[in-house]
């Protein structure tokens, strides 16, 4: 990626061997993923925002492939949608630079990080450094943007009570409150050696979570099968918030002001100011576009 005077990004592009979402983070890249230029058209920043009204979102998000490679792209719908009154998000593998979120702040209003392990040689493998991960995900959560965390759980990998230690311990240092979803691995991509995830280790992962102080653990993508880990709890008098199932919410009991329905407490979050908007029981997935 180009430097000019103005501007200075990290590209912050990874070669993930267990990419769950190899088919479009690998476009133009892996000839194998070639199938997913069948679903590519241009589109300018104010169809993107009409696609998004059109489906009832709330939210713009950049994802696959790594955003921060795109940051500039990004803004100017960014722009759009916020003009719109929509937020906007990156999923990104957090090794940005405070240059490029010093750029992003105005229209970002959430951050998820993939957290892929905690071992400098394995991050190594897969194309990054751990530090500057860490060091993005604590720059996020400084400038004041709603930070979540994923770690793909992978048998052998980065599943060892050591290292979930390790990363359990570092979100709890930069906030308590910072989610984390500790997920399953399936056999996928170039990574096919290792079995897929079984829910007793997500659990293990979460309960580590737990104990480490992180106040919301979720052990995701294994539903029906992770008892209470799919839900959100009060942390003052632990009414159950939110009832999940996968991507379905089944029960939902946050006030427009962010606070439990039962005792007033706050719930750190971004969440709807009208709860009656909340989609219950659906397929949790957008809505058709018409």
């Amino acid at each position: 990626m180009e430097v000019d005077e103005e501007h200075n990004y990290l590209a912050g592009f990874f070669l993930v061997s267990n990419c769950q979402n190899w088919l479009t983070s690998q476009a133009m890249r892996d000839p194998d993923s070639d199938v997913s230029a069948n679903y590519i058209r241009r589109m300018t920043p104010q169809e993107m925002v009409r696609l998004a009204q059109r489906t009832n979102a709330s939210v713009v998000v950049s994802s696959y492939n790594e955003p921060l490679i795109t940051s500039e792209w990004a803004v100017e719908i960014f722009k759009e949608a916020k003009a719109n009154g929509l937020m906007c998000a990156y999923v990104s593998n957090g090794n940005n630079t405070p240059e490029v979120m010093k750029y992003l702040a105005p229209y970002l209003s959430a951050y998820k990080v993939d957290l892929k392990c905690m071992q400098a040689k394995n991050y190594r493998k897969l194309g990054g450094v751990l530090q500057n991960t860490l060091d993005g995900i604590q720059r996020a959560h400084d400038m004041g943007l709603w930070v979540e965390i994923v770690t793909l759980t992978i048998p052998g990998f980065n599943d060892s009570n050591e290292e979930l230690w390790d990363a359990a311990r570092f979100i709890a240092g930069v906030s308590r409150d910072i989610p984390w979803h500790v997920t399953a691995f399936h056999k996928d991509y170039k990574m096919t050696d290792p079995d897929n995830t079984d829910a007793k280790t997500l659990l293990r992962g979460a309960e580590i979570g737990r104990e480490a102080g992180l106040r919301y653990v979720y052990a995701g993508n294994l539903p029906g099968q992770v008892g209470e880990y799919e839900d959100t709890f009060c942390t003052a008098c632990n009414f159950r918030l939110i009832r999940r199932r996968g991507y379905v919410i089944l029960e939902y009991h946050i006030t427009g002001e962010g606070k439990c329905s039962k005792c007033n407490t706050a719930v750190p979050g971004i969440w709807p100011k009208d709860p009656s908007t909340v989609r219950l029981n659906g397929l949790g997935m957008p809505l058709p576009v018409h």
